[in-house]
């Protein structure tokens, strides 16, 4: 999900006032924040109905990268590590160019101007139920600052906009506090089984509960070490509290990047996909995170979205695509760092193994048919491969250059992890 980058040059106050005049602003949005007290996490929304003219201000560094740019003053706030941007309509795209710096939390220290992603392409399917909840919003990619305490944030047009276009309703930037780390219990991990156990298992556990997917053939791979929702801290009373929707048997596996950015460490894994998860659901209107499983840099496998890692469990990760498929995001951002070795071995062992369990070979291609993309209108069927990126259904940067370029070989670790 990579932003737009415009070439940033100076300009007069006077001409960022007379770029900016006709800009109508944002209406404002009246979600309260959440108790400071909470455990478990809060989030805290600011509206953006302050947005003022990029003029300098005392003690900050240049805030008029290009003219008609809009800068929100500096607020302090309570403790946050992770940000994004939303709106009221998921169909209205966010015109511009996003970027935010921070405080460290209690310090003096500010970070430098940092871009949020701005493609709203991470989406329930048009159709879904998920989708018609009233509650669903457009949002930027969510971006990890680590502690924080101020924030200040700026839009600046896209250069190809002969005037500034206006601000979706209901613009209002979210500061998102993951909460404090659980306990680990005993339910924290899924340990790893070898070939024939994990077939063995996945089919009792389909099977018991009845769900639609169907054992595959002999050729899956061993099933990874999977951290539970449990072991990275889900709070389970912030998702919609009816059973997961599941599809048919999944055929392939969209690979995603989080677009966080990689400025985390392993040990902050489980509080950036906590705060990934509250985004997705408090913040973008979602029933639960969108991604069926994320891995992080160290290569640690985490379960995603609810509904059991076995099943095929409707995700809201790759719009047009989320039926019969499902949502594997990398924790960070891969448009110009390339990800980490760990990284790959861990999409290559879950997708052998998730793949396998409904016969799916990760170096095949696979007929899928669209529920609507940019790329493929609805009912179109698509030509895809069995692992693809989310730029293949979707037209998007994610999962990024680096790590799309990796992808062919990734098919191919992960088919000789299933004994092709």
């Amino acid at each position: 999900m990579r932003p737009f980058r415009p070439s940033f040059r100076t300009a007069s106050l006077g001409a960022l006032t007379a770029a900016v005049l006709a800009l109508p602003l944002p209406t404002p949005a009246g979600a309260a924040p959440e108790p400071a007290d909470d455990a478990s996490g809060s989030t805290q929304s600011v509206p953006l109905n302050d947005l003022g003219t990029a003029a300098s201000r005392a003690g900050e560094p240049e805030s008029a990268p290009v003219p008609g740019t809009r800068v929100m003053p500096v607020r302090e706030v309570r403790p946050f590590s992770l940000l994004g941007v939303v709106w009221d309509d998921p169909a209205v795209r966010l015109h511009g160019q996003v970027q935010v710096r921070t405080r460290a939390t209690g310090s003096a220290v500010w970070s430098g101007w940092q871009d949020v992603g701005t493609d709203n392409d991470d989406l329930p399917d048009t159709e879904s139920a998920e989708r018609r909840r009233s509650g669903v919003r457009g949002s930027t990619a969510p971006l990890w600052v680590g502690a924080s305490d101020a924030v200040q944030l700026r839009i600046a047009p896209e250069a190809s906009d002969r005037a500034p276009a206006p601000f979706p309703g209901g613009l209002r930037l979210e500061l998102v506090d993951p909460g404090a780390a659980p306990r680990p219990g005993p339910s924290a991990e899924l340990s790893p089984l070898g070939r024939s156990e994990a077939r063995a298992q996945a089919h009792a556990e389909m099977q018991a509960a009845g769900a639609r997917s169907t054992p595959g053939t002999p050729y899956i791979g061993p099933r990874p070490r999977i951290v539970t929702r449990a072991g990275w801290g889900a709070d389970e009373t912030l998702r919609e509290a009816t059973a997961p929707a599941l599809t048919g048997p999944v055929q392939a596996a969209f690979v995603h990047h989080t677009a966080t950015g990689n400025n985390y460490t392993c040990a902050e894994a489980p509080s950036a996909i906590r705060a990934i998860y509250r985004y997705h659901v408090k913040s973008s209107g979602w029933r639960d995170i969108g991604y069926n499983f994320l891995v992080d840099k160290c290569g640690v496998i985490y379960e995603g979205r609810a509904g059991g890692v076995t099943k095929a469990v409707l995700g809201a990760h790759t719009l047009g695509f989320n039926n019969d498929t499902t949502g594997i995001a990398v924790l960070g951002t891969f448009t110009d760092d390339d990800p980490a070795k760990a990284s790959l071995e861990g999409i290559a062992a879950l997708t052998a193994w998730k793949l396998g369990l409904s016969g799916g070979d990760p170096r095949a291609t696979v007929r899928l048919t669209s529920a609507g993309s940019n790329l493929f209108k609805k009912g179109e069927v698509a030509q895809l491969n069995v692992i693809s990126g989310h730029r293949d259904g979707y037209k998007s940067a994610c999962p990024g250059d680096r790590l799309y370029d990796q992808l062919a070989a990734t098919r191919t670790a992960a088919a000789k992890l299933q004994g092709r």
